[in-house]
């Protein structure tokens, strides 16, 4: 155990001062970062007196501290935010900062305005518009404007295409109002996109409400081509239906925040625009260090700083004793008036327990299935009369027709899910005939050899090793780890007349039966269906030589996928020299990255 005397010396000579405190450990590393409103109270508190689990076993690595002190709390506030999101420290509650929120950009200044859709705002003097929820709807959003307010969607360059070719399709189609005509006029192409801004900025009730009048004032003057012109505009406007939610997330009036504390710890916020629910975003974290209304308010302050968008309140589960501050902060960014209120009754709090229990049903439904294999791995391990409950297991199968192709199979699973990008194959190399035995010591031999050998990709060690067949196959693998110095857990899985796994069985000839344990029998019925898959489908692939045969034997494909690749590539050397990237282009990027997996550095014989 750490001696935390010396800390407690050094913190207890601290200023009753606000400040930011940075804990470091023994490498120098900053792994968390605080701020308080006294800084000798807080830092000293870490240091003496019972904590929670995680907050003593993050005063444990402490090995020194600094600490900034400011002016005031709100000072603090701004300095510990900088901190964290600079030095990203590991027992900070972090939000997820890959969703890359699309905006949508136009430069007014440009004679014939187009909008895009960029990751970034640039400061380049061009109007942005977001965030928005997500590319696919923001691209969504864009083609029903321009659609609907006949802006362009072609490649030309305006001015200079103008008068330069006929109109295109989509002019004859009446999708576009045909700008590259030399009598189309510029500013009523400056007015549609305009009316685009007042949509992308929330507006459209105004434009509706201008569309009206213009087509009216048509109307009565009798120029009846401009309010029908008009009239279908507000039709457009009208069809856009849902695709208004990804705009009006962006521009929501009122956030309510939900917050739940399980297993995992949830952080929802449900937008609200004109009275109604338009959007919902959560995350999942693990436990925070800090107490709930700290927790809160930093992931608060860092959901809006890396969303970039405000609401006009933000309505809380609870409440923050630096909500002021926040609020202060909030506003500044926002370049308007943000509110924090966290409201006691009434509609707003039920808005709050709303997103409270969506918070907790986010929780539920991501730790019912991790919470149910880990039990299920409990009962595993006693049934085995295992140390611990195992990790990673590892599952081995023989394949082979008589002399021809004798192959193993080798599947991962981690945490009691399959883990596929270690999966491994084995084509024998010493074994004559069909002899299941030798083939099963020498791929054991193999793979545990290049463990011990250093080899990266077998370096991991299995808690548990399991083998498709009785106690002879059992036997022949301790003895294949016995001649490397390894002793680890092994267990043979006999089959029924059904070809299901009904007991494990040990070296020694111990049978252990699973079928009274539901659970564990489904598991390790799932573990030995799928390795007798894994290594038939690979001896099928060699045995035949076909592409479909080698397409087959990869994790995820099966004949949809496997003709897209074909369809895409045309031959099996085009795909095994393709990236992830180009595979993607065909098929889910997980099924890509399996396919790159199985022809890059998993085929032990070619290692």
């Amino acid at each position: 155990m750490a001696n935390l005397e010396p800390l407690l010396k050094k913190a207890n000579q601290l200023p009753l001062l606000p400040g930011v405190y940075l804990m470091r450990d023994a490498a120098g590393e900053i792994i968390y970062v605080g701020k308080a409103k006294r800084l000798k109270n807080r830092v000293s508190s870490y240091f003496h007196g019972e904590h929670l689990p995680k907050v003593a076993a993050m005063a444990e690595k402490v090995a020194d501290f600094e600490v900034v002190v400011v002016n005031s709390e709100f000072e603090a506030l701004v300095l510990e935010n900088a901190l964290i999101k600079r030095h990203q420290p590991h027992y900070n509650i972090l939000l997820k900062d890959d969703k890359g929120y699309p905006f949508v950009r136009v430069d007014l200044r440009e004679a014939y305005p187009r909008f895009s859709v960029v990751n970034r705002v640039k400061d380049d003097g061009a109007r942005y518009f977001g965030p928005f929820g997500g590319r696919s709807a923001t691209f969504d959003i864009l083609t029903a404007l321009r659609k609907a307010l006949l802006l362009p969607t072609c490649s030309r360059r305006f001015p200079r295409d103008v008068g330069r070719e006929r109109p295109c399709l989509q002019y004859h189609l009446g999708a576009c109002a045909g700008w590259c005509r030399s009598e189309a006029d510029p500013a009523a192409y400056k007015k549609s996109v305009d009316q685009a801004v007042l949509v992308l900025s929330g507006r459209t009730a105004e434009l509706k409400a201008e569309l009206t009048a213009q087509m009216e004032r048509a109307a009565e003057d009798l120029r009846f081509e401009a309010a029908a012109a008009a009239r279908d505009r507000l039709r457009a406007m009208d069809q856009l239906g849902n695709r208004q939610k990804v705009i009006a997330t962006a521009f929501a009036d009122t956030d309510a925040v939900g917050f739940f504390r399980g297993a995992k710890t949830g952080f929802a916020v449900l937008h609200y625009a004109d009275g109604g629910l338009v959007d919902k975003e959560f995350e999942l974290l693990d436990e925070p260090l800090e107490c709930d209304s700290e927790a809160v308010s930093r992931l608060v302050l860092q959901f809006y700083t890396r969303r970039g968008a405000w609401p006009r309140t933000v309505l809380l589960p609870l409440e923050l004793e630096d909500r002021e501050d926040l609020e202060q902060l909030l506003t500044e960014q926002a370049g308007r008036r943000v509110r924090l209120e966290t409201p006691k009754r009434g509609d707003k709090a039920s808005l709050t327990e709303t997103a409270c229990l969506n918070a907790r049903e986010e929780v539920q439904r991501a730790t019912t299935q991790t919470e149910r294999r880990n039990k299920t791995l409990e009962w595993l391990r006693r049934t085995l009369e295992l140390p611990t409950a195992p990790r990673r297991i590892e599952a081995y199968d023989i394949s082979n027709t008589g002399d021809f192709g004798i192959v193993a199979g080798m599947v991962v699973f981690v945490g009691g899910k399959p883990l596929k990008r270690d999966y491994r194959r084995f084509k024998m190399k010493t074994v004559e005939g069909a002899d299941d035995y030798a083939s099963m010591y020498e791929t054991l031999s193999r793979r545990f050899a290049r463990a011990v050998e250093g080899d990266e990709k077998f370096a991991e060690i299995p808690d548990l090793l399991l083998i498709d067949g009785g106690v002879t196959h059992a036997r022949t693998a301790e003895r294949a780890l016995a001649d490397l110095g390894l002793t680890l857990p092994v267990f043979g899985m006999v089959k029924d007349e059904h070809h299901r796994t009904r007991a494990l069985v040990t070296a020694d000839g111990r049978e252990i039966g699973i079928v009274g344990n539901q659970a564990v029998f489904s598991f390790i019925g799932t573990i030995q269906e799928e390795v007798h898959r894994y290594a038939i489908a690979y001896h099928r692939s060699l045995r035949s030589g076909t592409i479909a045969s080698a397409l087959d034997a990869i994790p995820g494909v099966g004949e949809v996928r496997r003709n897209a690749l074909l369809r895409r590539f045309k031959s099996l050397k085009a795909i095994r020299a393709a990236g992830v990237e180009e595979l993607a282009e065909a098929v889910p990027r997980s099924t890509a990255q399996a396919v790159y997996d199985y022809f890059h550095g998993q085929e032990d014989s070619q290692a």
